[in-house]
């Protein structure tokens, strides 16, 4: 179990009860990760039947208080609050095509969230998770690192997935990111790439191709998926749920999410990821890896890309 800080309630807030919203919700209540749940809806009786779906289960798992409301007035005290609203990609759309519906409701509930949770982290994970993050930025008015977005923490563990699959290594010992925009313009940060201290490009018979192979099918996941079945939740519910536990728990690991630029690279005005030290605070810190040239091009790529956007 989870150790967690006891000055804070552990209280978390989920505003969206989404196949993403709810997927999240899920997974916090499986690994027992706060004390509080509340599950925000436009449809309180929508987020009143998650409730009971989900109170259900308790009798085998560790106590949880869950509440369902359509009131942001009851996110007071809230130590993390998960953005899950807004319309979900399509078969044949890009994230950047949610651009300006999803636009609209950030700017409606980010005012209202900073009013009412004054003190939490906010967690972006509508897309396009990079605009939508900038924009709650520049919406709220706090300090940096208190909103980020879940970004190409997802990305990342598909990469990781698929080049264990080529190693035969287990993807908990491969370290490496994907970067950038969560979406067409990511890449993957191979310079720096290690696997149990090696580095990934010179381990026994994996060549630059095969890597190349294995980002194809990382960026190309989503897109399958939701063609296959309409939509993704079950992984990025699990990439949230544990940045949620690493913030309450104060870990310090280092996670690629999704942060307003403040000359990283030499770059301002636009949110993407990097690797971030993520702690009680938020985002604590940025990490500038080694990037090779092509990389620096391709970061470069990324950050023109989502300005068109802004």
């Amino acid at each position: 179990m989870p150790k967690f800080l006891k000055f804070d309630k552990n209280k978390v807030a989920i505003i969206g009860c989404g196949k993403v919203g709810m997927s999240t919700a899920f997974a916090l209540v499986q690994q027992g990760i706060p004390n509080e749940l509340m599950l925000m809806s436009r449809c309180k009786e929508k987020a009143e039947g998650e409730k009971l779906d989900l109170e259900h289960g308790m009798s085998f798992l560790k106590h949880i208080t869950i509440t369902a409301t359509e009131s942001y007035e009851d996110l007071k005290d809230s130590d993390v609050v998960i953005f899950t609203a807004g319309a979900a990609q399509k078969p044949g759309e890009t994230r950047l095509d949610l651009v300006d519906k999803n636009k609209a409701i950030i700017h409606d509930a980010i005012p209202k969230i900073v009013k009412y949770a004054p003190n939490a982290i906010i967690i972006i994970v509508a897309n396009p998770v990079d605009i939508l993050t900038y924009e709650a930025y520049k919406i709220a008015g706090l300090p940096k690192g208190r909103i980020f977005g879940s970004g190409t923490t997802l990305d990342t563990s598909r990469f990781r997935f698929h080049l264990s699959e080529e190693l035969k290594v287990n993807p908990k010992s491969i370290h490496a990111y994907i970067l950038g925009e969560h979406g067409d313009t990511s890449f993957p940060a191979i310079a720096g790439a290690t696997v149990g201290g090696q580095s990934l490009l010179s381990m026994p018979d994996f060549t630059e191709e095969k890597v190349q192979a294995c980002y194809k099918k990382t960026r190309d996941a989503a897109y399958k998926i939701i063609e296959a079945k309409g939509a993704t939740y079950y992984a990025i519910a699990t990439a949230t749920a544990k940045l949620v536990e690493n913030i309450l728990t104060d870990s310090k690991k280092i996670f690629p999410v999704s942060i307003p630029l403040h000359g990283f690279y030499g770059y301002h005005g636009v949110s993407l990821s990097v690797p971030c030290v993520i702690g009680r605070n938020g985002v604590e810190q940025s990490i500038e890896i080694k990037l090779s040239w092509e990389e620096k091009q391709m970061l470069e790529k990324s950050v023109t890309t989502l300005k068109k956007y802004l």
